[in-house]
């Protein structure tokens, strides 16, 4: 166990590796409920939103969600955010749970006095479990009624689900793999009920509960951005790749106009393979292969599925062509590493997909 955000949050349960396979083969279990929500109500709703986030909720449907950021005037990252529709008049965001206080002291800062808009704080009332894998639809079908198979990547419902009614089913994750989150009441008797019924739902699949470390090692293979890693306050989002979420150029929002008018990025994002012997960990200095320093590795693991050490690191933009060589300092030795092409990892099978948005 260990302090994440303020949280008492485990590491691992029964082994990371084994935790880690068990997602890609079969199905994992997470507790996220640290994450955070803020909920946005009023008809100004959308208008606050569009103001505050890079990408188009104007279209989303009634019951989808998108990926998104909150940035600040100069293009750098506030958060990445999960944006849910609930009607017309009625989203959620969902934050990471370190930079909770901050992004509502944020949004309150930015859109605060929009008119027509409520915002609040209801990180406190949701427990959020997260049931991922190729398993992972079978597991939830044994607990709920609601047709899971008709909810489409990045869409969500409610139902039933262990008996509690008005349940948020969510088919979203943070693993690379297919997979649901779900919204419940946050009291802890509840709470623990349903944990249980999930594992012994699953068990029959492997079901393994997970904790940080997988849940960091899965969404590496996806490359998926880590906030403090791969997005901060001093990076922007033309350096970290993201702007295909984005409506850069089509419509105006925090941040958009130092992007547009900064010009091309200097450094990018990319993904490393180690060639040899050697783990690129996260801060070490990426070199060029005469040991000229040249970036930094952001997120770096051995790959439990893919079996190779591999890692997300920010190098020059003419270091950035998969194949490129350079090195990474590991304990005062340069290791010799390439560039490839990201995601490392991809599902082979995928749910029925909506258009993206």
């Amino acid at each position: 166990m260990v302090d994440f955000g303020g949280w008492d949050m485990p590491v691992e349960y029964s082994g990371i590796t084994a935790e880690h396979m068990a997602v890609r083969t079969a199905v994992g279990l997470f507790d996220v409920s640290h994450m955070g929500d803020i909920q946005f109500r009023g008809p100004g709703s959308l208008a606050a939103i569009q103001a505050l986030s890079m990408n188009d909720a104007s279209k989303l449907s009634t019951g989808q969600a998108q990926y998104s950021a909150m940035l600040y005037p100069q293009g750098t990252f506030v958060d990445d955010v999960l944006v849910h529709k609930f009607s017309d008049n009625d989203y959620l965001l969902v934050i990471n749970a370190g930079t909770r206080e901050k992004d509502y002291q944020w949004i309150r800062s930015q859109v605060g006095t929009f008119a027509g808009v409520h915002i609040s704080d209801y990180s406190d009332h949701y427990t959020q479990l997260a049931i991922q894998g190729p398993r992972a639809q079978e597991t939830l079908a044994k607990l709920t009624k609601t047709d899971l198979s008709a909810i489409k990547n990045y869409w969500f419902t409610w139902g039933t689900v262990c008996g509690l009614p008005n349940v948020l089913i969510a088919r979203t994750g943070y693993t690379g793999e297919d997979g649901f989150e779900i919204y419940l009441p946050s009291d802890e008797p509840t709470s623990t009920r349903v944990w249980q019924e999930v594992i012994e739902a699953g068990k029959e699949f492997g079901l393994l509960p997970c904790g940080l470390g997988a849940r960091n090692t899965l969404r590496l293979e996806a490359a998926m951005a880590l906030y403090g890693h791969e997005i901060s306050a001093e990076i922007n989002l033309l350096e970290a790749g993201l702007e295909r979420f984005s409506k850069l150029g089509k419509s105006d929002f925090l941040g958009s106009q130092a992007l547009l008018q900064g010009g091309a990025p200097k450094r990018k994002l990319v993904g490393l393979e180690m060639v040899e012997r050697g783990i690129a960990r996260d801060g070490y200095k990426v070199c060029s292969l005469e040991g000229e320093p040249i970036g930094y590795i952001t997120s770096g693991s051995p790959s439990p599925y893919l079996k190779k050490n591999i890692a997300l690191a920010y190098v020059p933009v003419d270091r950035t062509a998969a194949g490129t060589e350079v090195t990474v300092e590991v304990r005062g030795n340069l290791v010799k590493a390439k560039v490839v092409p990201t995601p490392f990892y991809r599902r082979a099978r995928k749910p029925a997909q909506a258009k993206p948005v």
